[in-house]
């Protein structure tokens, strides 16, 4: 059987920590939970992960690839709005997939609010992607607000995606749109 590369053990590493995250709660999953259940030491998960931080940063970085490769190149004809709209929705959809553990971590953060603030630059980062891909300028002042106006969207959003497990997302579509409605009109009245 060959070895696995870095990215695989990685990608096995996250998927499990997501699995075990579903099974006993993600407050309960331990660093050598997720060892054991990756099928590897703890010694090898130390050389690939810093922590359980580190895992989630991992994952947000899979999810953002896998959103990357899904969206076209930005049709500079389509609205801004509906470019964003149509990229953020594929995040969401992709979420779905982990949907279990995901939950399980979101319930996590309301109970130790310092995870939540370690993942914050690494939701920051993602967003700067999500922007990119829209074809938005992410530099300079202009650029760290358009940033932090989506993450604040998306994590909005989210709260709406955990609840609404609907096929189509149709919740979870109402309060994006709504929402970056009104982050366009602030930013309109920025002059953006």
């Amino acid at each position: 059987m060959a070895k696995k590369t870095e990215k695989d053990l990685k990608s096995t590493i996250v998927l499990k920590a997501l699995e075990q995250a579903e099974q006993m709660g993600w407050a309960n999953v331990a660093l050598s939970d997720v060892a054991e259940a990756a099928g590897v030491s703890l010694a090898e998960l130390f050389d690939l992960v810093e922590d359980k931080a580190d895992i989630l940063a991992l994952f947000g970085r899979m999810i953002d690839r896998r959103v990357l490769e899904a969206v076209s190149k930005s049709d500079p004809s389509v609205s801004e709005r509906d470019r964003l709209f149509d990229i953020m929705m594929e995040r969401y959809e992709a979420l779905n997939d982990y949907r279990a553990g995901l939950v399980s971590i979101l319930e996590s953060f309301r109970f130790d609010p310092k995870q939540a603030l370690i993942s914050a630059p690494h939701l920051c980062r993602s967003m700067s992607w999500m922007l990119e891909a829209a074809g938005l300028e992410t530099s300079g002042v202009r650029g760290a607000l358009k940033v932090a106006g989506l993450t604040g969207v998306y994590l909005k959003t989210l709260r709406v995606w955990r609840d609404d497990e609907s096929a189509d997302l149709s919740r979870v579509m109402a309060a994006l749109d709504k929402d970056l409605g009104r982050a366009e009109q602030f930013a309109n009245t920025l002059g953006f």
